[in-house]
């Protein structure tokens, strides 16, 4: 309940970042979101909408996952490990905060799933 609780948790964050990255990104909510000058978020929209694209299959993995009830768990477990690699890099290469945003809920989903809470 617990496991099913947080990978909730993690979809809606991924769908809040598809939203922000695709439809949002040069908007002043976007901007501020992501820390950006109106002119690079220009140069940028293509680039962040495909972003958004990937975190919303990341989403749409743990969404069929939580469908297929304990039929899914593979499926959450690849997916969670996938935005858990992405959170990471991320965190590391481009801000620290996507470790807080990204890594942590989804590490702390893995922990549960391992835990079978």
């Amino acid at each position: 309940m617990i496991a099913s609780i947080l990978i909730g948790l993690v979809i809606a964050i991924h769908c809040y970042i598809v939203v922000l990255e695709m439809f949002l990104w040069q908007t002043p909510a976007g901007r501020r979101a992501f820390g950006l000058t109106p002119e690079f978020a220009a140069q940028t929209r293509t680039l962040a909408a495909n972003q958004g694209l990937y975190n919303g299959f990341l989403a749409a993995g743990l969404v069929y996952g939580l469908a297929r009830g304990s039929a899914g768990l593979e499926f959450q477990w690849f997916f969670l490990l996938c935005v858990l690699v992405a959170g990471v890099y991320g965190g590391f290469t481009a801000s620290r905060k996507i470790l807080l945003i990204q890594a942590l809920p989804a590490a702390l989903a893995l922990g549960a799933l391992w835990w079978g809470v």
